[in-house]
This record gives structure tokens, C-alpha cells and sequence, in this order.
């Protein structure tokens, strides 16, 4: 299989890490991964903040760039649910790229058949579903699966299905309410016992974890394809 790798605005900036184990992970299944230098933002902040000529400009160019590919794979559940939902609307002349853009766990599992990556971890491991890969992308059992194959102990997140409250601007513009909800999901992550918890999107993960430094807590937070990189 080949594919492009989309890297994301936020994991290209502040979670590289993220981006090296992703090809590590695809490369690692006999995938030839390509990485398109002209590629910039999809678009999915401007949109959700109301510039929409900007969101269309930034989404003609991810066609451009990413066009020619039989495949566009993202570790983000949140900017690939963007892609999937607004990418036509937006630039007019979608190649069939909403079709062809795939989160890192949904192309793995859904189209390459793949169950186990042949990596393993050890330690005990929560799972965070964030609100796009659940909500947008339909993501269910497929990052799981790929956790479980690690030989991890997994352990089920009370009230999973909740928002963590970053939630991109709405973190900001509404910091008190944000902070509640992250407050809740902070308890129910501490509450599993894990050593880890972990999500298929950077954003979340950067809002859950700097509350658990600043609760003092052991409790590492780890994009999937960390986990599944080793």
C-alpha cells in the first residue's frame, strides 16, 4: 500500500514525536509513506472560528497537494473528520479525497486488515475516544483492537464517551466550563489506576495531560501511535 502522510498543523508544531511514530507504524506494515513538503493547514480551525474564505483557500490547497494520492493518512481523528465533512463543500473539487483521507487506526484496521502492528507495551492503559473520532469519524473498536494487540492491560475509561473540554477555541472561550469538564475527565482517568492514558488526537491529549501535570499525577498521556510504535 502506498499513502501520503497528512501531518497536521498541531502535530508538526508540538507533538513531532507523534508524526515519527506514525511512520514508524506504517512503514513497519510494508506501507510506503510519502510526505508532501507543500502541505499546510486543512483549514478545520479557521472554518470552526467562521473565517470560511480562508477555510476555502487552505482546502482548494490541500486538494492540490494531496490529490494525486491513493491514500491520505492523519494521527487525527479530529482533522480528518473536517476533511470528511467540509472538504467538497469547501473547495468545489474534492478528487474524492473525503473518500480517500483516513485516520492512522481506521486505514490500519479498516483497510489494510491490519489487527496487530507487532509492537508491544507493557503497563496499564486507558483509552480516551475523543469526541471527533467518535462522533465524527465513528471510530469504535478499531483503535482498541490495535491496544489490546499490544499485550497492554486495558482498562475502560468511566464515562469514556465524555468530553475532555478542550474542545480547540471553546477551551478558551470558555475556560471555566472547560476546566469543569477536563476536572471530570481528569477524576475518571485517575480513577482506572492507569499508567497511561491515550487518544487518537494530539489536541485532547495536550488538554488532558497538562491537567494531570499540574495535579501532580504519574499518569502519562500518549497519542496511540505512541503506544503502538515501540
Amino acid at each position: 500500500m502506498d499513502c501520503a502522510l497528512f501531518i497536521t498543523c498541531l502535530t508538526d508544531t508540538l507533538a513531532p514525536q507523534v508524526g515519527r511514530a506514525t511512520v514508524e507504524i506504517l512503514e513497519r506494515q510494508g506501507v510506503r509513506v510519502a510526505f508532501p513538503h507543500e502541505q499546510t493547514c486543512c483549514g478545520q480551525m479557521h472554518f470552526n472560528s467562521g473565517y470560511v474564505r480562508e477555510a476555502r483557500r487552505l482546502a482548494r490547497r490541500f486538494v492540490d497537494v494531496f490529490g494525486s494520492y491513493e491514500a491520505v493518512v492523519a494521527p487525527s481523528g479530529s482533522c480528518v473528520a473536517h476533511v470528511r465533512a467540509h472538504l467538497a463543500d469547501l473547495s468545489g473539487d474534492v478528487r474524492g479525497l473525503d473518500e480517500r483521507t483516513w485516520e492512522l487506526t481506521e486505514f490500519l484496521v479498516d483497510r489494510g486488515g491490519i489487527q496487530d502492528v507487532g509492537s508491544r507495551f507493557r503497563g496499564r492503559v486507558t483509552y480516551h475516544p475523543t469526541c471527533h473520532s467518535l462522533r465524527g469519524l465513528r471510530l469504535g473498536e478499531q483503535p482498541l483492537s490495535l491496544l489490546r494487540a499490544t499485550g497492554a492491560d486495558v482498562v475502560e475509561l468511566p464515562e469514556a464517551e465524555e468530553c475532555c473540554g478542550f474542545g480547540g477555541t471553546f477551551a478558551v472561550k470558555n475556560a471555566g466550563v472547560s476546566a469543569a469538564m477536563l476536572d471530570a475527565k481528569l477524576d475518571h482517568v485517575l480513577a482506572t489506576g492507569a499508567d497511561v492514558v491515550c487518544a487518537c488526537d494530539s489536541s485532547c491529549l495536550l488538554h488532558i495531560g497538562g491537567g494531570l501535570r499540574r495535579r501532580g499525577a504519574a499518569v502519562r498521556a500518549l497519542h496511540l501511535a505512541e503506544v503502538l510504535a515501540p
